[in-house]
């Protein structure tokens, strides 16, 4: 009788603490609900405008939803307008995936030195590696461009690719991801005889997944959505990336935000399902990139 008049007080007191935490999720959903609308809400316009009909741009109220949609034809009309889209579609894929695995091979290869070893200097040099982050990227633009075209480099792909193969932030989270994986590991598959390069391939990329997935979206988003410095290396046809094909669709009097939109929607799909297939590894990842052993 004591026990069951201890649990009924228990849980009386309790109670109010439940309301209360049930009130905090309320809220919080509430308030994730409403950020999560906003946030969709600019695709949904850019969704919107690219199914508008040229009559339907300049209409006064403005309306949210076409009245007449019509994506197959402004598509046409955008291909009309930019025959070699799929082109900068292309050219925008081998970009991407180069530096991608680029930075893969570099700052994991740089990470791992400088997380299991120590030699003179490895906290200065990790210092100023990450102080690249606070440099504004237009304060290296000419001396950059000036290289590549002492190099002959310019309008080619490598103009484009070579100076992104290294990354200060995916050097920071992959260093921080391979902090997190036990030494014994590594220890135990050198004494089986296993080199670094093994040990690095083998063990401490396949336990850091969830980090590189976290870089792989960050690294492809930027690669994909860079304007500026292909602009100025590469702006040839042949070496011409998406961002470049659609801003090319502005013209002198006119702006079809339609085609725009269309352009900016097919280019935004590939990013939009890469970011919904790796969500879970990317907060897991930049989640694990704040620990420290």
């Amino acid at each position: 009788m004591a026990a069951q008049a201890i649990n009924a007080k228990e849980q009386d007191s309790a109670a109010p603490f439940d309301h209360i935490s049930i009130g905090i999720k309320v809220v919080s959903y509430a308030i994730l609900i409403v950020g999560a609308f906003f946030m969709i809400l600019p695709f949904l316009w850019m969704a919107s405008t690219a199914c508008k009909p040229n009559a339907e741009l300049a209409v006064s109220p403005i309306r949210f939803f076409p009245e007449n949609p019509s994506c197959l034809e402004v598509a046409g009309q955008l291909y009309e307008q930019s025959p070699n889209f799929n082109r900068y579609l292309l050219n925008s894929f081998i970009v991407t995936v180069a530096r991608t695995v680029g930075q893969l091979i570099t700052c994991s290869l740089a990470a791992y030195g400088f997380a299991r070893y120590k030699f003179p200097g490895r906290s200065a040099l990790f210092a100023i590696s990450l102080g690249l982050l606070i440099v504004p990227f237009q304060a290296i633009l000419i001396p950059e461009f000036i290289l590549i075209k002492s190099l002959g480099l310019r309008n080619t792909f490598g103009a484009i690719i070579i100076p992104g193969v290294f990354s200060a932030f995916a050097l920071f989270l992959l260093r921080q991801a391979f902090m997190q994986i036990p030494i014994e590991l590594e220890e135990a598959a050198e004494i089986d005889g296993a080199n670094p390069l093994q040990i690095l391939w083998r063990i401490t990329l396949p336990l850091s997944i969830p980090a590189i997935a976290a870089f792989a979206v960050i690294t492809i988003q930027a690669a994909w959505n860079d304007f500026l410095f292909p602009l100025v290396v590469a702006n040839t046809t042949d070496t011409r990336v998406v961002t470049i094909g659609i801003a090319l669709l502005q013209g002198q009097r006119d702006t079809p935000y339609n085609l725009i939109m269309m352009g900016s929607l097919i280019a935004t799909l590939p990013m939009l399902a890469l970011f919904v297939m790796l969500q879970r590894y990317f907060i897991e990842g930049v989640a694990q990139s704040g620990l420290r052993r």
